[in-house]
This record gives structure tokens, sequence and C-alpha cells, in this order.
């Protein structure tokens, strides 16, 4: 979706400011933060990109006065409201939180390190026939979806040429409403020029990977 998240190319956000010795976290309800969303996909009621598309409906207003874990936060109650997990009364304390099922158990705490290294992988066996090889050039399709898309809004309509087919992927605009829809996941290379036009520079280029509907045949 054109969310406030997606900033890529956007002017007048002022420079990012690295921190000098920055923590992994600035307060200790950012480590909680960070423990509960993990213990909830855990539970497989939701999956990394309906938690994603939940972030990018924050009010744009919030999005931008928020801490990074704030967004997650926001988002986080966000896609539990919407799951029928969590309600406004419980979150108030206006009433006891009720107990609820889930696809999976609770990862117990002598399990996470285990998970946590694990990772997740998105590589399908079957799915759609790949419309697109190595070496062609193709275009990022001009689409403004409602829904979550991780085709970046600065690439779409511009040429590129495709490096790699990584094969069949979960596809993620799809993923973020509830569906897997495998299809082919290519790293695509766009000329900065192509991307900017005299305001990029000669030899600098901008590798992104995108899915099959990301793209069409030049």
């Amino acid at each position: 979706m054109d969310g406030i998240h997606d900033m890529g190319g956007m002017h007048g956000m002022g420079p990012v400011e690295a921190e000098e010795n920055e923590p992994v976290f600035h307060a200790d309800w950012e480590k909680r933060v960070f423990a509960m969303n993990n213990a909830i996909s855990a539970l497989g009621v939701r999956n990394i990109d309906e938690s994603r598309h939940a972030r990018e409906r924050m009010d744009p207003a919030q999005y931008l006065a928020s801490s990074y874990y704030e967004i997650w936060l926001d988002g986080l109650v966000r896609i539990l409201s919407e799951k029928g997990l969590i309600s406004t009364q419980e979150l108030s304390g206006v009433m006891a939180p009720r107990p609820v099922s889930t696809p999976r158990p609770a990862l117990a705490a002598p399990d996470v390190d285990a998970v946590m290294d694990k990772g997740s992988n998105y590589v399908a066996p079957r799915g759609k026939a790949p419309s697109f090889t190595a070496g062609q050039t193709v275009r990022a399709r001009n689409i403004h979806p409602a829904s979550h898309t991780r085709l970046p809004r600065y690439a779409r309509g511009h040429e590129g040429i495709i490096e790699t087919d990584y094969g069949l992927h979960v596809f993620a605009d799809a993923s973020a409403a509830g569906r897997s829809d495998p299809q082919h996941l290519y790293n695509v290379k766009f000329t900065s020029t192509e991307l900017w036009g005299p305001d990029g520079h000669a030899g600098d280029n901008i590798y992104l990977d995108l899915w099959d509907d990301h793209l069409e045949a030049v």
C-alpha cells in the first residue's frame, strides 16, 4: 500500500542520524515488545507479512512521531484485535483477559533460543511457472494496491534487469492477506539514473528482490 512506511526516495525527511554506541534496546519495555512479537509468531496466529501490513496501517502522523518499537506494538495490538484474540475491554483493564485457542501451543522458555536460531523458510515446492529469466529486461508494474505490497513506490514504472531467479517463494503480497500463492522471486538491478534521472549517479545500481506479479515484460 502507499503508506507513510514506504519512504524510499522521499525528500524532506531530514538526515539519518546514527547514534554512537547505540544499544540494542533503549528501554526494558522495548525488550518486552520484541519478546511478545516473537512469542505471538510461535503461536501461528499470524504470519510476518500480516504483521508488516498491520504496522503499515498505523495513523501516518502517529507513525512519524513513534519509535521503532512503538510501531511494532501498535501493529501487534491491531493484528491481535482483528484476529479476535484481544479486545478493547481487555486492553483497558475493564475486563480480565479471557483464554483463547491458537494453532500452536505457547513457546516454552527453554525452546526460545533454538526457535530464534532456526529462523523461517519461505521457499515453496510448487507454484506459478516463471515468467522471466536472468538477463531479461523487465519493468516494475505501476500498481497502487490498498493492500500490502513489497514493490516500493520509487521503482514502479521503471526498467531493470533480472540478475537472479531465486525460485519459488511464498508471495508476500498474498501472504499478508492469509494466502501463500507461491511464485518466482527475482533479484532485479536498477540503475540509479533510471530511478532518479539526472539526480542519480552513473555506475550506481539498486538491487531489489521482486516477485513475478511485480514485473512485466519490456
